[in-house]
């Protein structure tokens, strides 16, 4: 028996809606429209993440149409306002069965996206990760693939990136769920392997608001250095302000970390106290490319203003380019009954293109995207704090895939 889907009455509606779409496809053309349903944060504190991938869709579908091999694309969203395997679950599976998608995507927190391995197995339909970030998830399914990033790729050439700056005693300060564990390990590992000592591993609960005794533990440690990790919103903004509000910075203490840390819409709100973090990300609204010129132009010319757009745009963005391409190589035959879930991600296994943030591809192996992960500084321009690119580790793989198995 699987799971909670081997249930008499979930399986009931599979059969009736499979059955119903298989029958009509044996007597005519597959249908001319294909639902993708998202399940993100469009409410609560992690609205702005709805928000990105919402607008980063429409961006996609204004430079490339709503339309791929003959068949419509319509995305289907619903709102997820906090880290609930339970609801997650429960939305994903509202989508099956009664929307009939033919595609899941979004997933802003890891717990979220694990939630729904059953049941992409049992409709037979992919899944596109545009944001939950542990290495571990697309091992529990063959139909997840990921666009986004994950903390050991991030964090991997950082680690080798502070020990050449000759930086020995480093603090670890982590959020306590998967993502967060995966940054400590993968900091851990890297650091001590080339020199270096971690003299504290701190792990703060997800909804951690008060960050101060934690700063002091950091201050105890006598570490150079901290590397941190919350995930993007609004305690990653109390976080970096603790750290400047209980004088560690102008003790002399180094602050890494990914860019979750200093996305682009919590920097005015940081304010200089920002000005020489340093971090290591997928993508910067000053990567400079003409593709990413392009997106920020279109994205301003749509909703006003490019101030928005953070690292969740172009996993979202990317996101769509993956399932258009699904649909193309199958040649539009997609949704329930209609597509092997298992042979559409195959299809794409290997793909390479362009994006906003550079180069990128999905590895076969993971099914994971291979990118440019740039070294990071802020710094101010034209009177605006920015995220400049000051290095750039090209073809980084996810080096938590199936570590240590």
């Amino acid at each position: 028996m699987r799971g909670y889907l081997r249930g008499a009455l979930l399986a009931t509606a599979f059969g009736a809606a499979f059955g119903l779409a298989c029958g009509a496809a044996g007597g005519a053309a597959w249908a001319a429209t294909v639902k993708v349903g998202v399940v993100a944060p469009f409410s609560g504190p992690f609205a702005m993440v709805g928000k990105t991938f919402k607008e980063a869709i429409a961006v996609y579908q204004a430079e490339h149409g709503k339309e791929v091999a003959g068949t419509t694309v319509e995305f289907v969203f619903k709102d997820l306002d906090q880290a609930n395997p339970a609801q997650s679950k429960a939305l994903s599976q509202e989508l099956v069965v009664k929307e009939k998608v033919g595609f899941l995507a979004g997933y802003f927190f890891t717990p979220d996206a694990l939630a729904v391995a059953p049941l992409i197995d049992e409709a037979n339909i992919p899944c596109v990760i545009f944001n939950a970030a542990t290495s571990a998830i697309t091992e529990k399914s063959p139909r997840y693939v990921r666009t986004s990033f994950t903390l050991w790729q991030n964090t991997v050439p950082l680690a080798e990136h502070m020990a050449r700056q000759g930086i020995r005693k480093v603090v670890t300060a982590v959020s306590d769920y998967g993502p967060g564990i995966d940054g400590e390990t993968a900091f851990k590992t890297t650091f001590e392997k080339a020199g270096g000592q971690v003299v504290d591993s701190i792990r703060m609960p997800l909804k951690s608001t008060d960050f101060a005794p934690f700063m002091q533990r950091i201050r105890d440690s006598g570490a150079e250095a901290i590397y941190a990790f919350l995930p993007a919103g609004p305690t990653t903004l109390a976080f970096v302000k603790a750290f400047n509000d209980n004088g560690l910075k102008d003790r002399g203490i180094k602050f890494f970390g990914p860019g979750d840390l200093t996305q682009e819409p919590d920097l005015p709100a940081l304010g200089d106290a920002a000005l020489g973090l340093t971090t290591t990300f997928n993508y910067s609204q000053a990567h400079d490319s003409e593709k990413n010129r392009r997106f920020l132009a279109r994205h301003k010319e749509l909703f006003g203003s490019s101030d928005t757009v953070t690292f969740t745009s172009v996993g979202a963005y990317d996101g769509v380019e993956v399932i258009y391409r699904m649909i193309e190589k199958a040649g539009g035959k997609v949704g329930p009954g209609k597509m092997d879930g298992a042979k559409a991600v195959e299809s794409i296994k290997g793909l390479s293109w362009e994006s906003p943030r550079g180069p990128v591809a999905i590895d076969p192996d993971s099914r994971h995207v291979t990118q440019t992960i740039y070294l990071r500084v802020v710094e101010k321009e034209g009177g605006r704090l920015i995220n400049k690119e000051v290095a750039a580790f090209p073809n980084q793989p996810d080096y938590g895939y199936k570590a240590g198995k």
